[in-house]
């Protein structure tokens, strides 16, 4: 085991390869929300029925963030980190080659969920050993970045692919992409130790849980910033192409527009992370987590009430709501490092993880359910307010776990 104290690095060659080999991975992340108004149509689903593979996909995520996570406080991040990018690189071309109907769409979108977790946790294990306090905001924040740069290559690579040919041209290419990420990793990691940290202190996950009002109240917030965000995420393509359908397009141009313009709002959100990340180091986590947590809780009682505003105002709004729905995540994310002892911190990302995507399986089926009972006739879809108001609710409850930290400093 290696016990070397973390680093107060900045940007390093190290840190870009692993973000790099992340987006790759998670390259068919988004394929299936980007191509949902097509499925719609070639797969005969519902709203319903499309938010169930939605649901399915992030429940399966939940699993895998859970169970990677314990296995990575037992053998090692490094190791689990390697693995799953190995599954992931499988799952993704099983993916492609076998969904052509609903069933098997949830079937093998689902399988691929079950193998991505270990991309997630066990990188912010890493990130807390390899960077101390003072930088550790910045690094997390890249890391959560290269999330969004990966949900944004996979939402331009889907629109064009289905420009060109259609979505089983899609699923082809963006279920190809995670092999070379899986090779990049097993390279960058050559050098890089496989920690494993004991327990310092001799209580239970619970009872340390249980005297930890912190963690608590991060979890809580992490919890409800997922149910937001994560809902959003699943609907918001469909969201734009519903907006230029109504004002003349074909389903599948809207479909591609409404893809690249969600691309652009999740490169934006990478942005947030990276900068938010590095201004919650010299601000403390707490005041950052409070506003960026209001402000997109305003943005979703409200987004979902204007599909018939022109697109430029919805484009600039969406940048401002993904700016501040993802700007919290590397906050987060770092918070918790720091107020859980390391020993602890693989169960207590586990446990965050399975409540947190557990409750982003739920957000994009509720969402649905919500637009099937306000929308008796469609397509198109034309009210969309209530079920982003569903949305609006988690974020209700992520500002108040904000408010109710105890003072948190970079």
């Amino acid at each position: 085991m290696n016990v070397a104290a973390p680093r107060a690095a900045g940007i390093d060659i190290w840190l870009v390869g692993i973000c790099f080999a992340r987006v790759l991975a998670y390259a068919n992340f988004m394929v299936y929300a980007a191509c949902l108004p097509v499925l719609m149509d070639k797969w005969h689903m519902s709203a319903s029925q499309a938010g169930t593979i939605s649901s399915a996909f992030m429940g399966g995520y939940a699993l895998s963030l859970f169970f990677f996570s314990r296995f990575a406080e037992r053998f090692g991040a490094k190791h689990i980190f390697l693995l799953s990018m190995y599954l992931t690189a499988l799952s993704s071309l099983i993916f492609a080659f076998a969904a052509v109907s609903y069933l098997t769409g949830m079937i093998f979108y689902t399988l691929v969920a079950l193998t991505q977790g270990g991309i997630y946790t066990p990188a912010i294990m890493l990130f807390s050993d390899r960077y101390d306090s003072q930088k550790r905001g910045m690094a997390m924040g890249f890391l959560i970045a290269s999330t969004s740069v990966a949900y944004a290559c996979s939402l331009l690579i889907s629109g064009l692919c289905l420009q060109w040919s259609g979505y089983r041209l899609a699923f082809w290419v963006t279920g190809s992409l995670p092999l070379l990420g899986a090779g990049l990793a097993r390279y960058i990691f050559k050098t890089t130790p496989n920690r494993i940290h004991p327990r310092t202190e001799r209580l239970s996950f619970v009872r340390m849980l249980r005297h930890n009002r912190n963690a608590q109240y991060l979890t809580t917030g992490y919890t409800f910033h997922s149910w937001e965000i994560l809902g959003m995420w699943s609907w918001t393509p469909a969201f734009f192409a519903s907006s230029l359908a109504l004002s003349g397009k074909t389903i599948g141009e809207a479909a591609q527009i409404g893809a690249f313009l969600t691309a652009s709002m999740h490169m934006v959100g990478s942005f947030a992370s990276a900068s938010m990340g590095r201004l919650s180091d010299r601000l403390g986590r707490r005041i950052i987590l409070i506003w960026l947590a209001a402000i997109s809780t305003l943005l979703s009682f409200s987004f979902g009430w204007l599909v018939w505003c022109p697109i430029q105002m919805l484009t600039i709004l969406g940048l401002l709501y993904y700016f501040t729905a993802l700007g919290d995540s590397p906050v987060l994310s770092t918070a918790i490092t720091e107020v859980v002892d390391p020993g602890y911190l693989g169960s207590m990302l586990a446990v965050r993880s399975l409540l947190g995507f557990g409750a982003g399986a739920i957000a994009p089926l509720v969402f649905g359910i919500v637009i099937d009972l306000t929308n008796p006739k469609y397509p198109p879809i034309t009210n969309w307010g209530w079920a982003f108001m569903t949305l609006g609710i988690g974020g209700v409850i992520a500002t108040w776990c904000a408010f109710r930290l105890r003072s948190l400093t970079g």
